[in-house]
């Protein structure tokens, strides 16, 4: 199944779990990739969650550990503090970690909420950049907290094979799913959805802060749409046999552009998407 693509769990794990500082080809090949972020802080690095820790890559590729060994899923940056991250996931001994925040850039963490039910695993997540205190998760039902993540509650049920969630820049109640059918669009704070793009596996979609949504749909690649009126239009590349699966896009320049494949390639582009190269090479 498509979905299993964002679950699927790592393998050769001796070398990454032992390393402070890797390659980023090596990390691609001994880790499986859960999210990226630009550090805001300094954004010619690139975060990179993992199955094995939170990294931080300089663009010669050099990527270091900046947190303990454990799975950071759902992992995002909050939209609009730089030093602020939020995950979820699994510590390296077992179990769920809960909804998870670092304020020092990932060096450092804290449970602030182990969720409706939880503790959580959030795979999926996403922070509203409408109202950064609007939360969403995906365990158990689609899961929403309106106070920053101490408290959730359950919306709804989840879209049927959810890969990925997105929140509106525009509206806080107004959410996007990709799925295994298709990209999904709720107005309601996820207790009702309806197609916005149907026929197509869509295995990522992001929206940026300033309002531009990109999505990638089998078959079609990368695409790329103003969120106020979606209208969805190629971004560059002949994709072959890649699947995106997570997305980043540099806040204070939009043409600089990552992408993480299935295959755990990691790409960018410094001409918002027209030409790709192997990040680190």
């Amino acid at each position: 199944m498509l979905a299993g693509l964002a679950l699927s769990a790592a393998v050769g794990v001796d070398l990454v779990a032992r390393a402070e500082s890797v390659p980023v080809s090596e990390l691609q090949q001994q880790t499986h990739i859960h999210g990226l972020a630009v550090d805001r802080q300094n954004p010619e690095y690139l975060l990179i969650a993992t199955h094995h820790g939170l990294f931080r890559s300089s663009p010669d590729g050099k990527a270091e550990r900046v947190s303990v060994v454990q799975d950071f899923m759902g992992f995002t940056p909050h939209p609009s503090d730089p030093g602020t991250l939020y995950a979820s996931g699994h510590p390296a001994d077992g179990g769920n970690l809960g909804f998870i925040a670092s304020t020092d850039g990932g060096a450092n963490w804290e449970q602030v909420s182990p969720g409706e039910g939880g503790p959580v695993d959030f795979h999926q997540r996403t922070v509203s950049p409408a109202d950064p205190m609007v939360v969403y998760g995906a365990f158990g039902g689609l899961q929403v907290s309106r106070d920053g993540g101490k408290t959730w509650s359950v919306a709804g049920p989840l879209p049927e094979r959810l890969i990925d969630l997105a929140a509106s820049s525009r509206d806080a109640e107004t959410l996007y799913a990709a799925t295994e059918s298709g990209l999904l669009v709720s107005k309601d704070a996820g207790g009702t959805w309806a197609a916005a793009v149907e026929g197509s596996p869509v295995s990522l979609v992001e929206v940026t802060p300033e309002g531009t949504l990109y999505t990638f749909v089998l078959g079609k690649g990368l695409m790329r749409s103003a969120e106020e009126q979606l209208d969805l239009a190629s971004v560059g590349a002949d994709w072959g046999d890649r699947i995106l699966l997570h997305l980043a896009v540099d806040p204070a320049d939009k043409e600089r552009i990552f992408v993480a494949s299935h295959e755990g390639e990691i790409l960018a582009s410094d001409d918002g998407g027209v030409t790709w190269t192997e990040f680190g090479q």
